[in-house]
């Protein structure tokens, strides 16, 4: 027999029969690895577990554990609940059923349902669940497609548009139950052993508001009914944390309708944002970098030289200006191109290192936008580093560095690495591709840090390191990256003149820390449940006078504070001090500082913390030394 070789996830080859399913190869390698199999990943390609694999190929059988197995239990989740609204609700039309970061949606045509009904959608999922179907697919033509879904002109238009992109029409079966539909699937419906319908919405056919608008079922489905329990214990910090709770509660910012994905800071959360700003402005002072200012609209040449009008229109605010097509910032790579660009450059000058707070837009479809944590407006840490090949490991060295200081040392929070590949749609030759994956690969390796490889999710011009930090809770969140570019160099023509004499191209690495600011406050806001550290906290101190005769001295309290550039309020309201300590308290002011006719004749102030833990008594000199120490420590 024909034999395939297979490259397992450490590295290692194993020799198989050709049309090997994955099944057998994870049998092969265990009995646990077997009953855990969800799908399987060939050349980063997320396949079913059944299908044959008849060349060599780099191999992961993926898990629950894996974000690709959660993605391929949760579609198959999704087409377990349109199975059970087929039974339910023969009338209604299925159209997509996607997975989503956590479980799937699925929306539906001709479905008048409440949450009321959810009970009874659950009930009929689980007697499909019971009875064990194997997912099965099959190859399809359009004929199939008008066959077994007649009354369906949702899957009739999806199945022609696949037929004119040259894609080949696969469905997907589970007993009576069959559906156009790519996959990949988990084995069999048995294995979805806990599930929960979340909530309904509405959703136009395919985002489109010209379109129908349709009934849209939220859902997340588990191995295990402890993992559903721990779930659900989980959404209930997770909503006690929600960064659009606590962000009203805290006056740090708001919406507006007129302004959709657009958050206004208030002036508490314009203190956060300008103090997140100001830690990494003085990380760049230290670490060598530029800062500039680029303009916010540019004509749509500039986005066809640097690719994305190609790859990513679809997510750019475009508008006419002077009968030419222009387009708000999306990024601020091609303007860096730009200023790099407009003046000669020579080896003595690289690194250059420059970075960039401008405003960017993007256009996230309505639906998705979720508070601070998805808008279409927003700021980034963002900056661009043009270097010679030579200098490729040093600052890749240096970034990754950078990251550890931020979220070890500074915010205390654990991430993961994961190196991103070339993608299915991407810029430039295969062996330009392989030598940045391995300049990444290569860092990563020298920095010790371990990472995943995440195949075909890198950017359209080249390959990048993500980063997954975890927040207090457990929940990961992607946010600094680090991404290599040997494409917009080539595309600008940018070049500088080398050691001898001779004109080349820099390299260009893009790069954030936090990411987007607003995101990283929505993460820090539930990360720390708004009980930020002092140097971060909007107000660091509120002055309690005792009673009307010790105003002027809280006055005088804060003024001295305020000189140290301490943010302070004073509470020279009627209510009781019992009262004011508890607003402060329920404020989250991190110090409360209790002033009567003792502090003022003794100079200082009697201090408590919003955890209600007393200090007593401190003289003012000393309580600012000490909170200056504690804001410059960062703690």
């Amino acid at each position: 027999m024909p034999k395939v070789t297979l490259t397992l996830p450490d590295g290692s080859k194993k020799e198989y029969e050709k049309g090997v399913t994955g099944m057998q190869i994870a049998e092969s390698i265990g009995k646990r690895l077997a009953s855990d199999a969800l799908s399987i990943s060939v050349n980063g390609k997320v396949r079913a577990l059944f299908l044959p694999i008849e060349e060599d190929a780099k191999i992961k059988i993926n898990t629950w554990t894996d974000a690709d197995g959660k993605m391929t239990f949760w579609h198959s989740t999704a087409h377990l609940l349109a199975h059970a609204i087929s039974r339910i609700y023969p009338q209604a039309k299925n159209t997509i059923g996607p997975p989503i970061e956590e479980g799937f949606f699925y929306d539906f045509d001709d479905l008048k349902i409440t949450p009321e009904d959810f009970a009874k959608i659950e009930a009929e999922m689980k007697k499909i669940v019971e009875a064990d179907f194997a997912f099965e697919k099959k190859d399809w033509t359009l004929g199939d497609v008008k066959k077994h879904q007649s009354a369906n002109p949702y899957k009739h238009q999806l199945a022609e548009e696949f037929v004119q992109q040259g894609l080949r029409l696969t469905a997907y079966k589970d007993g009576e139950f069959i559906d156009l539909c790519e996959g990949p699937h988990i084995p069999r419906t048995g294995l979805i052993k806990a599930f929960k319908l979340l909530k309904l919405s509405s959703a136009y056919w395919k985002g489109d508001q010209k379109n129908k608008q349709l009934t849209r079922v939220y859902g997340i489905g588990f191995p295990s009914q402890k993992d559903l329990d721990a779930w659900v214990k989980l959404q209930e910090e997770v909503a006690k944390r929600d960064h659009r709770k606590i962000g009203k509660e805290l006056g740090l910012f708001m919406f507006h309708e007129w302004s959709p994905g657009s958050p206004f800071l208030l002036p508490r959360g314009a203190v956060l944002y300008n103090e997140l700003q100001r830690f990494i402005r003085e990380e760049y002072v230290k670490r060598g970098y530029v800062e500039v200012i680029t303009p916010q609209l540019f004509n749509k040449a500039l986005w066809e030289q640097s690719g994305h009008w190609g790859f990513y229109k679809e997510n750019m605010f475009c508008l006419t200006v002077d009968d030419e097509e222009f387009s708000l910032k999306p990024m601020n790579c091609p303007s860096h191109c730009l200023i790099y660009q407009a003046h000669a450059h020579s080896y003595r000058d690289l690194p250059w290192r420059v970075a960039d707070f401008c405003y960017l837009h993007r256009n996230e479809l309505r639906g998705v936008l979720g508070g601070l944590t998805r808008a279409r407006k927003f700021s980034q840490d963002d900056s661009h580093i043009f270097c010679t090949s030579d200098q490729i490991p040093s600052e890749i060295k240096d970034l990754l560095a950078f990251v550890k200081y931020v979220y070890t040392d500074v915010f205390k929070m654990e991430y993961v690495a994961n190196l991103s590949t070339k993608p299915e749609k991407a810029i430039g030759d295969a062996e330009t591709w392989r030598a940045a994956e391995e300049s990444l690969a290569a860092a990563l390796d020298a920095a010790k840090m371990k990472y995943n490889i995440k195949a075909g999710e890198g950017a359209f011009y080249g390959p990048k390191i993500d980063f997954q930090v975890k927040d207090a809770i457990g929940r990961e969140w992607q946010l600094a990256t680090i991404q290599l570019d040997f494409q917009m160099p080539e595309r600008f023509k940018l070049e500088y003149t080398d050691k001898d004499n001779t004109h080349k191209r820099p390299v260009m690495i893009h790069r954030a820390i936090l990411g987007s600011l607003e995101r990283f406050m929505g993460v820090l806001i539930e990360h720390y449940e708004g009980k930020f550290p002092v140097w971060l906290a909007p107000v660091q101190c509120r002055i309690l006078p005792l009673s009307d005769k010790f105003n002027a001295y809280a006055g005088e309290v804060g003024l001295h504070l305020r000189r140290h550039n301490i943010r302070i309020e004073i509470d020279d309201s009627v209510e009781t001090l019992n009262k004011k300590v508890r607003n402060a308290q329920l404020d989250l002011i991190p110090y409360i500082l209790v002033v009567g006719e003792k502090e003022q004749k003794e100079k200082t102030v009697n201090v408590r913390t919003r955890d209600n833990k007393v200090h007593g008594a401190i003289e003012v000199t000393k309580f600012i030394d000490a909170l200056l120490r504690e804001i410059s420590e960062k703690k």
